[in-house]
């Protein structure tokens, strides 16, 4: 039996390749009657061609996919059902509900994750010690954002308290990650209606006005992208912003960052929160014996502790970064607690740093993107930015212009 996997770390990834192939190996030795073929792809999702592939029938046995694809495929019957082979990996079971249910449509299974993540508050530790605050105790409300914002952007020129984007689509991802936390939502249930223009939707928009032009708190420079606050984050000069535990690695790694001076928190205030992540699905083509061979494969290498994609031992002796807390997919559950405990163990990061997001994501509800994300975000980003460079900017004006346009949209898609 042979099973093609999509997304195999690629060459120039030699200790994430080197260790896929370890588990290819060990895998095999455990089930020799199943050989895995990794298909070796950066990135794993070429947009341009992942449809294309889709609708070809030309995908991999076992293939990759983000969560904002996965109901757009099912829908399209480009996947199988895998309902019927659950019970050939148990560890799904213990996976968090409302992970698991990106992948459902009613009570039918359809693929498995790999990675899940949530946004929380993203936050410079050096900064709050030399403004007095506490490392220790992050802000848990945005009333205790504001006033921390507001101590750090006293330290000097330069400094800013808190940091968010206007421009390139990521204005209205934060938005959305905002209006999340404090219970509001980007779409109606129905899909086919804005449901921001709301007092949720208000609040966001008013409290980050307030910090621009009443606290002075967020400096003067903004419509900023993606690269601009891992940039502030990577100088020293940023004290908080949104963000996943991934943009610690990303300011360590690209951005000259230590991680040292870095910890997360939960959201602020909040009880769901905006995810993201990836998996796998399996070709409509796949034979009954290949979905099973491939639920073992992923539970093997993604599901279990201690081992694949949680063997932190090895990840360490790699000299690859370990302690942060990227990956949550089974919450405090037996596994989850396991995993946090071989994290601890083996970390190479100060582990602690990042425990209030561990504890805050125990109980905050996973909520995915809205429908036509992109092009929603791109309306909420004139939003975001009038708010921030506009002093007499009209919040229920931006909001009722927002909400006729992401209509419009939702009507097309329609």
């Amino acid at each position: 039996m042979t099973i093609s996997v999509g997304c195999k770390p690629p060459k120039n990834n030699p200790k994430e390749a080197a260790q896929w192939d370890s588990d290819v190996a060990a895998f095999q030795k455990l089930h020799p009657n199943i050989t895995v073929e990794g298909k070796d792809a950066f990135p794993c999702i070429v947009p341009e061609t992942f449809q294309a592939k889709l609708a070809g029938g030309e995908m991999e046995d076992v293939f990759y996919v983000y969560y904002t694809d996965v109901q757009k495929i099912i829908a399209a019957g480009q996947a199988a059902d895998i309902t019927p082979y659950l019970d050939g990996a148990p560890a799904l079971k213990t996976v968090r509900p409302d992970v698991m249910s990106v992948f459902k449509s009613g009570e039918k299974v359809y693929g498995v994750p790999r990675v899940n993540y949530s946004t929380g508050l993203v936050y410079n530790r050096k900064l709050f010690t030399q403004a007095g605050l506490d490392p220790d105790s992050p802000p848990k409300t945005w009333a205790e954002v504001q006033a921390a914002a507001k101590k750090i952007a006293a330290l000097g020129p330069g400094y800013v308290g808190y940091g968010e984007y206007s421009a390139g689509n990521t204005g209205g991802w934060h938005f959305t990650s905002s209006l999340y936390g404090r219970g509001g939502d980007v779409v109606g249930a129905d899909g086919k209606t804005a449901a921001f223009n709301s007092p949720e939707g208000k609040a966001v928009l008013e409290n980050l006005k307030t910090m621009r032009w009443t606290d002075d708190s967020m400096g003067t420079k903004q419509l900023l992208r993606w690269e601009d606050l891992m940039r502030m984050m990577g100088s020293g000069k940023l004290g908080m912003m949104i963000g996943a535990p991934d943009v610690v690695k990303e300011v360590n790694n690209t951005f000259k960052g230590k991680f040292d001076d870095y910890g997360v928190a939960g959201l602020p205030e909040a009880t769901k929160s905006l995810s993201g992540g990836d998996g796998y699905m399996f070709n409509p083509k796949a034979t009954p014996e290949q979905i099973k061979a491939g639920l073992q494969w992923l539970e093997y290498k993604f599901l279990t502790p201690g081992q694949g994609q949680f063997n932190y031992e090895r990840a360490k002796a790699d000299g690859l970064a370990v302690g942060l807390p990227d990956i949550d997919l089974f919450g405090d559950t037996e596994p989850g607690t396991k995993i946090q405990e071989l994290r601890k163990q083996f970390a190479t990061i100060p582990v602690e740093h990042f425990q209030p997001y561990v504890d805050a994501n125990a109980t905050v509800e996973f909520k995915l993107e809205p429908p036509k994300a992109q092009e929603i975000y791109a309306v909420l980003d004139t939003a975001m930015s009038a708010v921030l460079t506009r002093q007499d900017a009209d919040i229920d004006q931006l909001l009722s212009d927002a909400e006729k346009k992401v209509n419009n949209i939702l009507a097309k898609s329609s």
